[in-house]
């Protein structure tokens, strides 16, 4: 089983980039993506059930990230519009088998498999 996150660049200030996730070996019940700063903690960004509406943002990336698939090729994306300096991280996208309940998807325990990471940077 692999993930591996693509998409990461370098952009300016409210800039946009398109994060994809490929994901090879089995199929997912929910997707999340998380990020990581130089010295800070692995945070939560957002995450979805692949089946289904339900969804998750953290609050610092409401409005300005969206959550999307494409059933066709077995792809979660994160368009991430609005973009800031503090935005910049490396960013991975997770996965497990589970269908997680909404209070769930923030937690990055529940997630089984993760990918390398792509990194975007985001200048002033």
């Amino acid at each position: 089983v692999q993930l591996q996150a693509s998409g990461g660049g370098l952009v300016q200030t409210g800039g946009s980039l398109r994060l994809s996730c490929a994901a090879s070996g089995r199929s997912f019940g929910t997707y999340g993506w998380f990020r990581q700063a130089p010295g800070k903690e692995r945070e939560f960004v957002a995450a979805f059930r692949w089946s289904g509406t339900t969804k998750k943002y953290a609050d610092s990336v409401k409005g300005r990230f969206t959550i999307s698939r494409d059933y066709a090729n077995n792809t979660p994306y994160l368009q991430m519009n609005n973009l800031r300096p503090e935005d910049t991280a490396v960013y991975y996208c997770a996965a497990t088998t589970r269908g997680l309940i909404l209070s769930s998807m923030a937690d990055k325990n529940a997630y089984d498999y993760w990918g390398q990471g792509t990194l975007v940077t985001v200048s002033s």
